[in-house]
């Protein structure tokens, strides 16, 4: 956040200007575009992106006015994928220099020399040094996990050669040439004989890629690695050659033997094989004191969601959990027919290691497209059939969807994915009823689903979140109070998983037979209460109907819940209530519930720390409302009690009303045809 008494820099690109909010939180300052009056003052300074256009646009005015300069560049631990189309995980700052020109000043050398064991903290570099080797995180981290057999690698030792893109100012800045990618090449066949040379070439340089035109050249025999998760590459390699790449300092942080033919932040520091043609003397340094100058002392980390600084902890975890979640969708999706708003709801679940969806007109020209590019097909819910020719997977909303209902356009904040059944058809196994009844479920896990609980429940989040009143009705001492949870009688969740009773005036009835002293409260759904859809005939053997109150002040008041299909009955399981089940939700069959209808596939018996593992950590997608970004669930049920207020514009406004208008009569015309 702008700091209104703070300095007052101009930033000199309109890129960085829109970039204004990030910059102003790094460094406590006010922000002006250099181009126009500075709020009535002189500017203090000069931000400038790397050496840019806008870098070198800094340098020169920060030279002409004699006012200080700040150069700006992504950090080492930067996103999931390259380019600005997401927020970006870390910044470097730098005020003297920019640390890939490494022969001139600049802040990072200035750490590295300072970083003497008395002020390094080695056990915090160690134990981020080993996050990032076990989950395997770059700066990048969008290429797919794949093996040394994928990579033409299998079998014979090699060396492994890192590309630069032609002409980067990486390269200018190691004092070294275009020609040092051939005096690499050369070295690395003359000192490892019997090794395959591995080429990572950079993706950016395709056909100009120095190294493989200078094997071309000189008739050498190399293996162009795929587009991949370097660290396979790097753990393998018994050395790994570089002009300046930070892939040389990860290979560094895997124990490699690593060739530098440029100077580098962590080359000449006693670590590194050196054959650039500069001198240079410098002080030895540990690995764990260059990690902890450059991506401790020297970066700078901003919460991927609200922009706040964190600790580069934080934004490691909040890297795996965008990088496990989106290598989920392994090859690219291809939709068809949505409405503009599913569009916008679903693009966020849907980006994978290939690339953003690619949404078609129909379901046709998604299918051909999948087919002809080696995608798949995504589709709404589980009427539509799955392609015979072409992978698909299906999406529902998950269990933490939303504050606010889908009907009404809420956009989702998670999405359950699977295959030819989603958790609510019962009539074959969901990709979460195989979790239920495979997974290993391990401690560490376990741990982690109860504490999630925990939180879901002092936080009260439930699946809607909506913010009614509640009052409790009075209720004689001693009389079990039955809470029955309406449904929309013609939801996919009633047709494909509760083949016996369908209706609520029927699970009603067949309450009171079961408990016939019982105080049943008949909750509707709050479609149904809000006009949206229909909740068929009103039960007559209830107590009360219910049409205010959030399900789970509803739950807490009931001794225990009957449904057919409800999520509510999951809400009152983590929430320690009895539940009796007249369908077969996805929790039905475990031993768990009180079930009115038998499964009798689901034989494994389980815990609610299980059920919630499954339910809430391993099955479902989820997007923060900030952000658009995957997140945990975790983070989600914090964002979702925080209830934090949104301003939108009265255009914005007008154009929600009139897509509800739309989405609630189209709502409405599905339910009349089913």
């Amino acid at each position: 956040m702008a700091n209104d008494s703070g300095p007052l820099f101009a930033v000199t690109s309109p890129g960085l200007w829109r970039q204004r909010r990030d910059i102003e939180t790094l460094l406590d300052c006010q922000l002006a575009l250099w181009t126009f009056p500075a709020k009535g003052r002189e500017v203090d300074g000069y931000i400038g992106w790397g050496r840019r256009p806008s870098g070198l646009r800094a340098l020169a005015l920060g030279a002409k006015t004699h006012r200080p300069v700040i150069t700006l560049e992504d950090g080492f631990l930067k996103s999931y994928a390259p380019g600005g189309a997401e927020p970006a995980h870390s910044f470097v700052v730098d005020r003297s220099g920019i640390y890939f020109d490494p022969l001139k000043a600049n802040d990072l050398c200035d750490w590295i020399d300072r970083s003497d064991d008395a002020r390094v903290d080695c056990a915090r570099a160690v134990a981020a040094i080993d996050f990032i080797r076990r989950n395997r995180l770059s700066k990048y981290n969008n290429s797919p996990l794949k093996g040394l057999a994928e990579a033409g690698l299998q079998g014979a030792p090699y060396v492994l050669l890192v590309d630069q893109v032609p002409g980067d100012a990486s390269i200018r800045g190691a004092g070294a040439d275009d020609d040092a990618f051939e005096a690499m090449l050369r070295h690395a066949l003359d000192h490892y004989p019997g090794h395959r040379i591995a080429v990572r070439a950079h993706p950016a340089a395709a056909d100009r890629s120095l190294i493989l035109n200078a094997a071309t050249a000189i008739g050498a025999n190399i293996t162009a690695t795929p587009r991949m998760n370097p660290w396979p590459l790097i753990e393998n390699a018994d050395a790994v050659y570089t002009i300046s790449s930070q892939l040389g300092f990860e290979a560094l942080l895997a124990g490699r033997k690593v060739h530098t033919f440029g100077v580098t932040y962590y080359s000449h520091r006693g670590l590194t094989e050196d054959h650039a043609k500069v001198e240079l003397v410098r002080p030895k340094r540990s690995v764990e004191q260059l990690f902890h100058a450059a991506f401790i002392d020297y970066s700078r980390y901003l919460d991927v969601h609200d922009r706040h600084p964190v600790e580069i902890e934080t934004s490691l975890d909040q890297l795996l959990v965008a990088r496990e979640q989106r290598s989920r969708i392994a090859r690219r999706v291809y939709t068809g027919g949505l409405s503009p708003w599913k569009r916008r709801a679903m693009t966020p679940f849907l980006i994978g290691p290939e690339g953003p969806p690619v949404h078609c007109r129909s379901l046709g020209a998604a299918e051909r497209q999948a087919k002809a590019h080696g995608g798949q097909v995504a589709l709404w819910g589980a009427g539509a059939p799955m392609p015979e020719e072409t992978p698909a997977i299906r999406f529902e909303d998950g269990f933490i969807r939303s504050r606010g209902l889908g009907v009404n356009l809420s956009l989702p904040c998670s999405l359950a994915m699977d295959g030819a059944h989603v958790y609510f058809d019962a009539r074959g196994e969901s990709a979460l009823e195989n979790i239920l009844a495979t997974h290993p479920f391990p401690a560490e896990l376990l741990e982690r689903a109860k504490a999630l609980v925990d939180l879901v429940v002092s936080r009260g989040v439930s699946k809607y979140n909506l913010q009614t009143a509640f009052e409790a009705p009075t209720v004689a001492s001693g009389r079990l109070k039955i809470l029955a949870p309406g449904q929309v009688e013609k939801d996919a969740s009633i047709r494909f998983g509760s083949p016996v009773v369908k209706t609520n005036r029927d699970l009603v009835a067949r309450i009171r037979k079961l408990y016939p002293d019982a105080f049943i409260a008949y909750k509707e759904h709050p479609d149904v209460t809000a006009g949206l859809r229909s909740g068929g005939e009103t039960p007559v053997d209830a107590d009360l109907i219910v049409t205010q109150g959030d399900i789970k002040h509803w739950i807490a008041w009931a001794d225990r819940l009957e449904t057919m299909t409800s999520l509510a009955g999951f809400e009152a399981l983590i929430r320690n209530k009895p539940v009796g089940v007249h369908g077969i939700p996805f929790y039905a069959g475990w031993g768990l519930t009180d079930d009115r209808c038998q499964v009798e596939r689901r034989k494994r018996r389980l815990n609610i720390d299980m059920l919630a593992a499954g339910a809430l950590i391993l099955y479902p997608l989820y997007i923060h409302p900030l952000s658009g970004m995957p997140c945990s669930p975790e983070a989600l049920v914090e964002e979702i009690a925080l209830d934090r207020k949104t301003r939108s514009s009265a255009i914005t406004r007008l154009r929600a009303w009139l897509a509800q208008s739309i989405n609630r009569t189209a709502v409405k015309l599905r339910d009349a045809s089913n």
